[in-house]
């Protein structure tokens, strides 16, 4: 009797399912359609992604050869700048960094513009914004003002980033130059106060506090 009822169960279960697919068979075949196609559409993007990579280092790596053998015309300038404006999360900032140590560009305008690219329109990590929002507060530290300076610098020293000891420093640097003496140490200062300041930096911080800023 027990083998009989288990039976008829399991009949009864099996043609449960068999109705549920027949009465669904749109809806199941429309969602194994659309997760294939996510999928066909998630696979072919990561391979554009790999193959345009390749391309802009091929680019990148083509317009350093052509600068360093000694053409120096604005094809090179140009190349370098299109692949910043690819806003390429590697060779965008790699292509200016070049730009820039090399004098390609001398109108710091365009060269603050392409920075902003890099930081506001480009898909970065974190840190590797943070570095670059450094970088283009440094670039800036010969002719910007103070608050022009530190609006720059301000995502940097109002975070816990590991440049922020680094962007204090420069702070305090450029006060000191400036022979902004209280303000050089107020910068100098929280370096030492900052738990994960970089030790060299804050190394450098005690050295000018203690040499040139002790009064």
């Amino acid at each position: 009797m027990d083998e009989d009822t288990a039976i008829i169960n399991e009949n009864t279960r099996k043609e449960k399912i068999k109705v549920f697919f027949v009465n669904n068979a749109k809806k199941i075949i429309t969602i194994i359609s659309t997760l294939v196609l996510i999928l066909f559409g998630y696979f072919a993007f990561q391979e554009f992604e790999k193959k345009n990579k390749i391309k802009l280092a091929d680019r990148y790596n083509f317009a350093k050869i052509e600068f360093i053998s000694g053409d120096k015309n604005n094809k090179v300038k140009n190349e370098l700048i299109d692949i910043v404006n690819e806003k390429d999360r590697t060779y965008s900032p790699l292509a200016l960094y070049f730009l820039i140590d090399n004098n390609i560009i001398s109108e710091n305008k365009k060269i603050n513009e392409l920075f902003d690219i890099v930081i506001n329109e480009t898909s970065l990590e974190k840190e590797i914004k943070n570095l670059v929002i450094y970088k283009k507060a440094l670039f800036n530290s010969d002719f910007e003002s103070e608050n022009n300076l530190i609006k720059i610098l301000n995502p940097i020293i109002n975070s816990d980033s590991v440049w922020k000891s680094h962007a204090l420093y420069l702070m305090g640097e450029y006060f000191y130059y400036k022979n902004h003496k209280q303000k050089s140490k107020e910068f100098f200062n929280q370096i030492l106060t900052l738990e994960n300041s970089n030790p060299n930096i804050k190394i450098e911080a005690e050295k000018r506090l203690n040499r040139d800023l002790s009064d």
